[in-house]
Parts: C-alpha cells; structure tokens; sequence
C-alpha cells in the first residue's frame, strides 16, 4: 500500500501535554476489529476524547476548536505499551502526519514511519518551546517539518532543531514508497543482482 508524499508540512498543531501515552490509550483495543488501515482515526483516544455517553469532551485538546492541524505534540515516551499498528494507523486516519515527542517507543516509532506518519524526537527543552508557542497564540502557532533537511522550525521565533530518522525511511517517505513499493523500484538491480550470482 503506497503511503503519501513527504517532503515539508507546515501547519498549526494539537497539544497533548501527557507523558507515557500507551497505545491502548491512542486506540483502545475493543476497536481493533479491522486488518485494513481505514476508519481508526474516528476511535483514536477514544476514551478521552468521549465520555461514556458519548458525549465529546471539551477540555479534551482534540475537541478544543482552538486546536487543529497535521502536527501533534505530546509529551514523552509517547507510544509505549503494546506493539499494535493500529496506533500509527489511527493517528494518521484522524490526520496527523507528525507527531513530535522527547521520545518514542521503538516499535511505535518504526510502526509510524510504515504507514507515513513521521516520528520528530526533540530535545526536552525544545518540546517545551513548542508547547509555549502553541500555548501563548491560542493554536494559531505555525511550524514547518521539513524532512530532507530534517528540521523542526517554529515559525513565530525562528527556533529550530534537528531531528533523526533512519536514511531507508527517509527516502520511502519521500517517494511515497511502503516497503513493497521501494522494492518494485529496484526491480531491475535485484534482478541484475541474480543474474550476477546464478
């Protein structure tokens, strides 16, 4: 399943102050009941985002309507807990395309990259910086995520940081390519590769 196109977003973004935010809290389990990467994002924090009537709650940042965009911004150790894809694939569903964190659960972290949804680790002190410009302009805060430099940029001061990802992602990110897709790009050098080694 090809993935979307990334090269450089820049949008407003969702502040989720909260640390160690487990998977089952970004997509309880009892609504895992697809093996297809549609229709999670309705459910994505679920739990938080309604109350048992199903009412929507409003200090939730989610429904605040002062918040919106592609970018959420959480606390640390975000995606932790158990290895379900369903978490990447809700977030990504709902919207987002970044999430930014001072740190990620490994597999969370490669789960999301598989689905085209970008991890940005920065640094703690930097994240702070960002929940302070989200915070002090009501939401309207805009950021560019710009992957092929690898930056994060808080476009009201300036601040940037660098962030990491893995070369192999980066490019499949780039070219919109999941997995199948980058090998069919290099269809002819396998075969060459074979030939060479008959």
């Amino acid at each position: 399943m090809s993935i979307q196109k990334f090269s450089t977003i820049i949008s407003t973004a969702v502040p989720l102050k909260v640390q160690n935010i487990d998977t089952d809290q970004i997509i309880p389990a009892r609504f895992l009941t697809s093996v297809e990467r549609k229709g999670f994002g309705e459910n994505l924090f679920r739990d938080w985002r309604f109350d048992s009537q199903d009412n929507k709650i409003a200090s939730f940042p989610l429904n605040d309507p002062r918040y919106s965009g592609s970018i959420l911004v959480t606390g640390d150790h975000f995606g932790c807990g158990s290895s379900r894809e369903h978490a990447a694939w809700a977030l990504y569903d709902y919207g987002f395309r970044v999430v930014v964190s001072s740190s990620f659960a490994d597999i969370f972290r490669n789960n999301a990259l598989n689905v085209g949804l970008l991890p940005v680790k920065v640094s703690e002190t930097f994240l702070a910086r960002i929940f302070t410009a989200i915070y002090e302009n009501s939401g309207m805060a805009q950021f560019r995520v710009d992957l092929e430099s690898q930056t994060f940029t808080i476009l009201g001061n300036g601040d940037t940081e660098y962030f990491n990802v893995d070369s192999y992602k980066k490019r499949c990110l780039l070219m919109g390519y999941d997995d199948v897709d980058y090998l069919l790009s290099i269809g002819n050098q396998i075969e060459d590769f074979e030939k060479e080694n008959e």
